[in-house]
């Protein structure tokens, strides 16, 4: 039951039409998300990025009920039945649709049949494909001087004499015209606007993939356009702009000239992790394929990481090295009844500027930061801040965290307690996918930002579909940099700076050397 059905006294189900917008999941609304997390049911269309599924809580249903010219998975009059059905059974049911539900998204005739059926209902707009890949495209729908009128026409019809458009007024449209669903019947498109007025030399670009990585535009004008995308294969979804504001992509384009434009790049982080990094890689144009290696749980034995939080003040220092081991410290003293303040007096070291970065976010900042992320890097720091020689150490790590550290703490004169703050459990989901992308050739680079990650990787995929392939295989760091060579793959890309933020700029450095 969502907030909203709480307070006004509902209890019936209730229906949820939202935009998803036009490929790039990072277009929803804030209200389409929120509403996502909410659902019980999620009915959900053909093209929709699998990333937004990712905000569905557990344990809701989800339903696929895409159409493509080859076949509906549902027609339409049961998708309407499907939603009442739903709805009547208590149900909060989003129903996720491309684009925007009232924008050729038959949102209007799900919303009327859930009228005529008595049954609460929310439309929530998205952006369309128009807008959405018309500004990824790098062309205003409208600008001065050149379009103050935009016409939305659906390409479906262009061959249909009972319901297609007034030639002769879209001959005659002073705007920016956009054909939706066009790469069948653009031709007869073309052909009608020109014989209806509309001079051949309109500058007209087709774009593919809208706002996605793989996004392709066609730049001719409405007598050649047609033959332009046949011979490019352009294929659904596409859609067809016609205008003098087509020229302005040449100064107005932008997305193509991300540096990773049109790049797969695998992203291997816990999946809790995955989304900050797959982000990453959405700003800078590519694409990210999740296969999160491994996922993070809770201690195996928790009565040691407790016994030292209650006794934290016997402590000189804490040594966190990782984001993990900091969440995890803080949930468990935050569990103990205590808070940041009971660090007080005992000196917080950091391996790596992440690692500091979500400490300041409990608000302690680390006395001493090793910028480099090796054990070795830490040490040498640690020594020069004064010595280690009787310093009590407290090292809270994961279950598999190798020993290396602890050893060399030891050999420099610290007394060290490791306890377990996190474990560290093999995951692989969406390995399958990956497997067949690599073995199609069709993936770009693959992101390791520790040993973990490597060794979980290949436990699910052939390291030989690696092995002499031309994917791009890029390490965080020296550590895990050994872990790849150990197992006789190639590594391209090592961090300078070991971080994601480092990693993915390393790899945009690898591919613009690669282009010079």
């Amino acid at each position: 039951m969502t907030e909203k059905q709480k307070t006004d006294g509902r209890s019936e189900g209730r229906v949820y039409l939202i935009g998803a917008g036009p490929g790039d999941p990072r277009l929803i609304s804030l209200r389409g998300k929120n509403l996502l997390e909410e659902a019980d049911v999620v009915v959900y269309d053909r093209l929709l990025s699998e990333r937004l599924l990712e905000y569905v809580k557990t344990g809701a249903e989800k339903i696929y009920v895409g159409k493509s010219s080859g076949g509906h998975t549902l027609g339409q009059k049961e998708i309407n039945s499907l939603l009442v059905s739903l709805a009547k059974k208590g149900k909060v049911v989003v129903r996720l649709k491309g684009g925007d539900p009232f924008v050729f998204g038959r949102g209007g005739e799900e919303v009327i049949e859930l009228a005529e059926a008595g049954v609460a209902f929310e439309v929530v707009p998205g952006i369309t494909a128009a807008t959405g890949a018309g500004a990824y495209a790098g062309i205003p729908l409208t600008h001065r001087g050149l379009s103050g009128a935009v016409a939305f026409v659906t390409g479906h019809n262009a061959a249909d004499k009972d319901s297609e458009p007034d030639w002769g007024a879209l001959g005659r449209w002073k705007g920016t015209l956009v054909f939706y669903m066009t790469v069948a019947n653009m031709e007869e498109i073309c052909r009608k606007l020109i014989a209806s007025g509309l001079r051949p030399s309109t500058p007209a670009a087709v774009v593919e993939n809208g706002t996605k990585p793989k996004q392709r535009v066609l730049v001719g004008n409405v007598e050649n356009i047609a033959l332009k995308s046949q011979r490019q294969s352009i294929v659904p979804p596409s859609l067809l702009i016609v205008g003098e504001v087509v020229r302005l992509r040449e100064d107005a384009g932008w997305y193509e000239k991300l540096p990773l434009h049109a790049k797969r790049v695998v992203v291997t982080r816990p999946a809790k992790q995955a989304e900050g990094m797959a982000d990453m890689v959405s700003d800078l144009g590519g694409e990210p394929v999740l296969m999160p290696s491994m996922k993070i749980t809770r201690p195996t034995c928790i009565e040691p990481l407790k016994s030292a939080l209650r006794g934290i003040e016997r402590f000189d220092g804490v040594v966190f090295t990782s984001k993990n081991a900091v969440d995890s410290f803080f949930h468990f003293l935050f569990g103990e009844g205590s808070d940041s303040r009971a660090l007080k007096g005992v000196l917080t070291f950091a391996v790596g500027s992440q690692t500091a970065r979500r400490l300041r976010g409990y608000g302690i900042r680390a006395d001493l930061t090793a910028e480099t992320y090796t054990t070795e890097g830490l040490v040498e720091r640690l020594g020069d801040w004064g010595g280690l020689n009787g310093a009590r150490l407290l090292c809270p790590r994961s279950n598999i965290a190798p020993p290396d550290l602890i050893e060399l703490l030891r050999a420099q004169g610290a007394c060290v307690e490791q306890v377990e703050a996190y474990s560290v459990e093999r995951d692989n989901t969406n390995y399958e996918e990956v497997q067949k992308l690599l073995e199609n050739d069709e993936l770009d680079c693959l992101t390791f930002t520790s040993s973990s990650t490597v060794e979980n990787f290949f436990a699910a995929i052939t390291p030989e579909s690696v092995r002499g392939g031309g994917v791009v295989v890029a390490s965080i760091g020296p550590r895990t940099t050994k872990t790849l060579q150990e197992l006789n793959l190639p590594v391209h890309v090592e961090a300078k700076e070991h971080s994601a933020t480092g990693l993915l700029w390393a790899i945009v450095a690898y591919f613009r050397a690669e282009h010079r």
